[in-house]
């Protein structure tokens, strides 16, 4: 795609944002972020340990030259998302940041009045904030007016791989916030972020999509193909929904015999 997108100064030309978990291995990982063509990959920080061996060590298999996304995953409190959140800053030397405060650990839906607090915290700080968030219309409001760089609702519960099951609620979101909307969590295979970037999101996000299939490197390369026609069907502009047929040749103006 010839198009761009720009958070905090960064500028990324894939819409495809990939997670580093969950993979069989880490070989699968580095194989399937370069398949996915991702120019950005989110570490959860919490869960990395940068002084592990090579072998061992996620960072050491990330391809050369892609944007580390950390994030705050397995944060419950405000305290415990902002003090991970600066440990990211020191560790890659960037502002960005993956917002998650976690409000339910059985669905692991966010705590949303965490959230806001945690991104007002942050963003008085300098860190370019992404937000993981319901698919709240207000929420994405509040978030975007305190100076989130983007607002990344759900379509689904982590992991779940249910698709977007509230398409309505994303175009509420898209017409009403002035900042990206980036789809985060809850995609299980291509038509899902096919159908994302159709609806005029920036980007998706995904891990468990790719990590979880059978052929993780595979459906990476899939996930890449959807993102970019989605993106293409929307620049497009799909014809309107009719209730009747619409024929392609028109009847006006044929000879009559």
């Amino acid at each position: 795609m010839s198009d761009t997108y720009t958070l905090g100064g960064h500028t990324f030309r894939s819409r495809l944002i990939v997670g580093s978990g969950k993979y069989p291995s880490l070989a699968v990982q580095r194989e399937a972020t370069l398949a996915s063509g991702a120019e950005m990959v989110t570490v959860a920080l919490r869960r990395v340990d940068p002084k592990a061996p090579p072998d061992q060590n996620v960072l050491a298999h990330l391809p050369d030259g892609v944007t580390i996304l950390p994030n705050t995953a397995g944060c419950y409190r405000v305290e415990d998302a902002v003090t991970t959140a600066h440990l990211g800053r020191e560790l890659f030397g960037h502002g960005l940041v993956k917002l998650e405060v976690i409000g339910d650990e059985r669905t692991l839906f966010p705590d949303v009045a965490a959230t806001i607090e945690a991104a007002k915290v942050l963003v008085a700080d300098g860190f370019t904030v992404l937000p993981y968030v319901s698919d709240d219309p207000v929420a994405c409001q509040r978030l975007a007016e305190l100076g989130c760089a983007a607002v990344m609702p759900l379509a689904a519960p982590i992991g779940s791989g249910l698709g977007i099951r509230n398409p309505a609620n994303l175009r509420i979101i898209l017409e009403t916030v002035e900042v990206p909307v980036i789809v985060d969590a809850g995609v299980g295979t291509a038509s899902d972020a096919a159908e994302a970037l159709e609806l005029g999101c920036v980007a998706v996000l995904m891990n468990t999509a790719i990590a979880g299939a059978k052929d993780p490197v595979r459906m990476a390369r899939a996930m890449r193909l959807a993102v970019e026609a989605g993106r293409l069907a929307y620049e497009a502009g799909r014809i309107a929904r009719r209730l009747y047929a619409n024929a392609s040749s028109p009847l006006d103006g044929l000879a009559s015999f």
